[in-house]
């Protein structure tokens, strides 16, 4: 695992773990906090093609502006959304199983998903808040020529048409996030579980394409794609300092 971070963002060691930590700071800027075992390697050569993660973690608050979480993904943005990312790569669809916490202003979900279920998740689409989530996207589409080219002139349409090619599952959280909690994620090629607190919370045969690498993160940005169609993305004001401790760090394939 190595760690990157922008100017006043840190990744320091603490016992048995790591905590990750981004300055108070304006919307102009971007801030990272990141480990990850994939920096520098092209997509194909991501270390991963099925794991078990298990960590503790807890954050500093648990209305954190921007996002952070910890899972597995392909780094589909060139991991930033060119706010600060150091390598290249071409934008490709969503690949991931992680635990993802999203503010308000991000909306990241392609579909309404199921209803809730035995407690576990809040009533409509998992787009924002804490959330257990898996995406699995075809390395290309027919699809995706119709919905590159609706996109100037109708959002909505190309929302609906992306939800055909990606796949998603996913449960909204309600985990006192400043609190030690223990997260577990099983990615297999055919199936994802999640466990907080030795608690399945979700178990769904949305299973990501590998290769996949790890990522632990702690950042500033929004990303959202609204059901109306609207596309915004950006960075947001940190009023104060954000962190994010892990321990007790577990990777098994």
């Amino acid at each position: 695992m190595k760690a990157r971070y922008t100017k006043g963002a840190s990744v320091s060691s603490i016992e048995n773990g790591y905590k990750l930590e981004i300055p108070e700071g304006d919307s102009l800027s971007y801030r990272l906090a990141q480990i990850d075992d994939y920096f520098q390697l092209p997509r194909k050569k991501f270390p991963h093609r099925s794991l078990t993660l298990s960590l503790r973690a807890k954050t500093s608050s648990d209305s954190i502006p921007g996002t952070w979480g910890f899972g597995l993904w392909n780094d589909p943005f060139g991991m930033s959304l060119g706010f600060g990312g150091n390598r290249f790569r071409l934008p490709v669809l969503p690949n991931a199983a992680w635990y993802f916490h999203a503010s308000p202003q991000n909306y990241l979900s392609f579909k309404e998903l199921r209803p809730e279920r035995s407690g576990a998740q809040s009533k409509g689409a998992a787009a924002n808040g804490f959330l257990a989530q898996t995406f699995r996207a075809p390395a290309f589409h027919p699809l995706l020529i119709p919905a590159g080219l609706a996109l100037p002139f109708s959002g909505k349409l190309s929302r609906r048409l992306l939800g055909r090619v990606i796949e998603e599952d996913g449960v909204a959280l309600s985990v006192d996030t400043t609190q030690w909690h223990r997260f577990r994620l099983e990615w297999s090629p055919k199936r994802v579980s999640f466990e907080v607190d030795n608690v399945p919370v979700l178990e769904t045969p949305v299973s990501p394409r590998s290769p996949l690498g790890v990522v632990i993160w702690l950042d500033n940005q929004y990303a959202a794609f609204t059901p109306e169609g609207k596309i915004g993305f950006g960075v947001l004001e940190n009023p104060e300092p954000a962190w994010l401790e892990i321990r007790d760090l577990e990777l098994t394939s």
